[in-house]
């Protein structure tokens, strides 16, 4: 387990921690995108959650795919893989979905044995892409962002300039879908699970 982030705010003190769960489920035994990053999100939140050795009020986890035309597009690997992700994204509609995992270890009750408070959701942002040249393509490719994002951009950088149109939550887009998970996390305060 990597840590890489601490803060703390007004009552609040944040950790972030880097999941070691392997993020390559078998795609064929999911219905859609979303049902992939749900899941991706579920085993990476309970393997933060059997190694956390302090007490935590709330783990939060998250998994952004794209898909298009049925096809689950992670990372890339390469320059080449990136070029044929943005390539396939060119010119059409795609979605990002986001799997949101919320665990409560604090729920768990030690005498039953009974697991640990789980909500989750996925939110679901259709993109359409401009049709692209190829040395636009390439020269986005150049400038690194592709790498270590889902579909090969980032909409929040340069790719921005490639989205001709968008329905839903630009933050999902971005990786997280703000707006929901505050809902999420309101309706538990007002059921006193926070």
């Amino acid at each position: 387990m990597q840590q890489r982030q601490r803060g703390r705010g007004p009552g609040i003190t944040v950790q972030v921690l880097v999941s070691s769960f392997d993020e390559k489920l078998p795609k064929e035994r999911f219905a859609g995108g979303g049902e992939y990053a749900l899941e991706t999100a579920r085993h990476k939140a309970l393997d933060v959650a059997g190694l956390v050795a302090e007490p935590v009020d709330l783990i939060i986890s998250a998994d952004t795919v794209v898909e298009a035309d049925g096809q689950i597009l992670e990372k890339p690997d390469d320059e080449e893989h990136a070029f044929a992700m943005i390539s396939s994204l060119s010119g059409r509609e795609h979605q990002v979905h986001t799997g949101v995992v919320l665990v409560l270890p604090r729920e768990l009750d030690p005498a039953t044995g009974a697991p640990p408070l789980i909500r989750s959701f996925v939110t679901t942002t259709h993109v359409t892409f401009d049709t692209l040249p190829q040395e636009a393509i390439r020269a986005y490719i150049a400038t690194g962002e592709p790498f270590g994002k889902a579909g090969s951009y980032g909409i929040q950088g340069a790719a921005g300039a490639f989205v001709s149109g968008l329905r839903g939550c630009y933050f999902n887009v971005v990786g997280f879908p703000l707006h929901r998970f505050c809902s999420e996390v309101a309706a538990l305060i007002k059921e006193g699970k926070l």
